[in-house]
């Protein structure tokens, strides 16, 4: 049984079923999981049927797509409705959003996302009542808080191996309570970690150690902020169940290009990015479960906004004037009743308003794209990831990972280009492999920033080689004769570039704070002495990163006895602290080398053959 066969579960059902299992099935559970999913399953309408045995079914009902209650889920076997069958279930199925995405109504004023030019962006004013007596959480929301952060602190305890379904639905407790108390951002985080646990513990092959300490560190920073946060810090520690949309007056857009865009829980569309006449940027999606296939066809459908009868392919190259706009905080454009949208022309990558797009220093532009990218970043922060580059082609490069494209960019930096997707459909690896072919090309790209200690972009969009129009990576596919002819080699990497961007030992503690979440804390404790490491660490010019090594270590091993020799449990949340500090300082330093990669280098000059 495939358990995307599954309906969504909501959270708090299966924290229900577990909850309700006696301690001897509860020591069954996992196993009870591993053994159904081994079992063929079907479905009929809003129900699925699983065949626990010969003689027993197991049965789900979700109307509307969504097991809301315990009752839903009925076993026919004599242990019924006490029995194991019912909580595997839920375990084994996907948890069920919070919240649905709502639908795109104004909401009071907000400020929209930065244009490229303009990296700071305004915090919204707080009102007098505010400004005179900031809300700090209440009694029940810090209560919820110090419930995730204890139940985060036991995934780190036990790490992936140990963290069962008795675990996660723990945490799948916390997170119900935690939105009962209105606050959405942390019951999201607790939701992402309990997804990524399963993901590890099925050996989903798009598993990565990384997005678990994010969504861990994301979690716990959460939860320790709630409590003392206070005005418009709590405001956005609380974040938003819904997306607020602000009335934004009439709009003159431009496409800049329209990417595809395919997700891990199987929903496809594409992306439309348009600009406006000061280099704001906006996007028009359309998302659904579908796949990469739905993202093909949904490009040439017409565009949800106003009466407006371009396509998403075409408005990625024409212009939009809209009147009566609404948009979110992160450049979503409302579809709303009162937004009217007709067509207009569009503008050339090198004709005002879009070649100023270009025109800011990448220096810049890393750094306003650094902090929209932040493993921490705030949701409706704003800003934009992407990267806008007039860039010489180099030809391919092998790496660790595989084989990357390699420009030359402005102020002599070495920019490593990768596809956006590897799905077949998509014509993104093609593209890629196509321009390796066609070294001395000059072209405007546009990517997406890929946090490293080089420069790093994900190529979405290109102008075509032949300097008519733009190519829309994603989606449309160039031809070999679109190319210069000479064939390029493949050269390997160039080295890493000085300084301490190219030789941090920042890893030494990156791996420890890795190396917690799939082992536990008990795997690091056994380390034993990591004076030599934290030594290395120092001498580096990180005195910070020696010393929350050599705590996090410590705390790891460290355990109390009573007046006659028995350990006392472990202090996790001691430990959780530490290690919390350490992966956040780890994510900060990666961005501050991050951002000083795409300095330029001294005494080079810009990219020749563009104006």
């Amino acid at each position: 049984m495939n358990a995307d066969r599954l309906p969504p579960v909501a959270p708090e059902v299966t924290a229900t079923l577990v909850e309700d299992l006696s301690p001897r099935l509860r020591k069954r559970l996992d196993g009870a999981v591993t053994k159904l999913g081994a079992r063929p399953a079907y479905r009929d309408g809003d129900t699925v049927t699983i065949a626990v045995d010969d003689d027993t079914e197991l049965r789900l009902h979700a109307p509307g797509g969504v097991v809301a209650t315990a009752d839903a889920i009925t076993c026919g076997c004599l242990l019924a409705p006490a029995c194991v069958h019912r909580a595997a279930a839920a375990c084994a199925a996907p948890t069920a959003d919070l919240a649905p995405e709502p639908a795109d109504e104004p909401t009071r004023a907000a400020r929209g996302p930065a244009s490229p030019t303009d990296p700071t962006p305004t915090p919204d004013a707080p009102t007098p009542d505010s400004a005179s007596s900031p809300e700090v959480a209440s009694p029940a929301q810090r209560g919820a808080a110090g419930a995730l952060w204890s139940a985060a602190a036991a995934v780190l305890e036990a790490g992936v191996d140990g963290a069962g379904a008795v675990t996660q639905s723990a945490l799948l407790r916390a997170a119900h309570t935690a939105r009962l108390q209105h606050l959405p951002r942390a019951a999201g985080a607790a939701l992402s970690v309990v997804t990524l646990l399963r993901a590890a513990r099925a050996g989903d092959p798009s598993y990565r150690t990384a997005a678990l300490v994010t969504a861990l560190a994301e979690l716990l920073g959460t939860a320790h902020r709630l409590r003392s946060a206070s005005g418009a810090e709590l405001a956005s520690v609380r974040g938003r169940v819904r997306r607020p949309y602000s009335p934004d007056g009439s709009l003159r857009l431009y496409g800049l290009f329209t990417e595809p865009v395919v997700t891990g829980s199987g929903h496809g569309g594409v992306r439309t990015w348009v600009a406006g006449a000061g280099g704001r940027l906006f996007t028009v999606g359309d998302v659904a479960p579908g796949g990469a296939g739905r993202a093909l066809g949904v490009a040439d459908r017409a565009v949800r906004l106003g009466d407006s009868a371009l396509t998403h392919r075409e408005l990625g190259r024409a212009g939009l004037a809209v009147s009566g706009a609404t948009v979110s905080p992160d450049g979503r454009l409302g579809a709303g009743k009162g937004v009217k949208a007709v067509t207009a022309r569009g503008a050339a990558w090198t004709e005002p308003p879009l070649a100023a797009l270009w025109e800011t220093p990448v220096s810049e532009q890393a750094a306003r794209a650094l902090r929209s990218t932040s493993r921490y970043a705030d949701p409706d922060g704003g800003g934009s990831d992407l990267l806008f580059l007039e860039v010489e082609l180099l030809g391919a490069v092998r790496e660790s990972g595989g084989t990357c494209l390699l420009a030359l960019g402005e102020g002599g930096i070495h920019v490593r280009l990768t596809v956006a997707d590897d799905d077949p459909a998509l014509a993104h690896r093609d593209n890629l492999m196509l321009l390796a072919t066609a070294p001395g090309t000059r072209l405007r790209i546009i990517g997406r920033l890929v946090p490293a200690l080089h420069p790093r972009l994900t190529l979405l969009a290109c102008s075509h080689p032949t300097g008519e129009g733009a190519v829309d990576l994603g989606l449309d596919r160039l031809r070999r004769a679109d190319l210069p002819d000479p064939a390029a080699p493949v050269h390997p990497a160039p080295p890493p570039a000085g300084g301490t961007a190219g030789h941090s030992p920042l890893y030494l503690l990156e791996r420890r704070v890795e190396q917690t979440v799939p082992a536990g804390r008990a795997a690091l404790g056994l380390l034993g002495d990591v004076t030599a490491e934290a030594r290395r660490i120092r001498r580096a010019g990180l005195p910070t990163a020696a010393g929350l090594l050599i705590a996090l270590c410590a705390s790891a091993g460290r355990r109390e006895r009573d007046l006659f020799g028995r350990l006392l449990p472990a202090d996790t949340d001691g430990f959780a602290t530490h290690w919390l500090a350490a992966a956040r300082y780890t994510a900060a330093v990666a961005e501050s080398l991050c951002a000083a990669a795409w300095e330029p280098a001294q005494g080079t000059a810009s990219v020749p053959g563009f104006s």
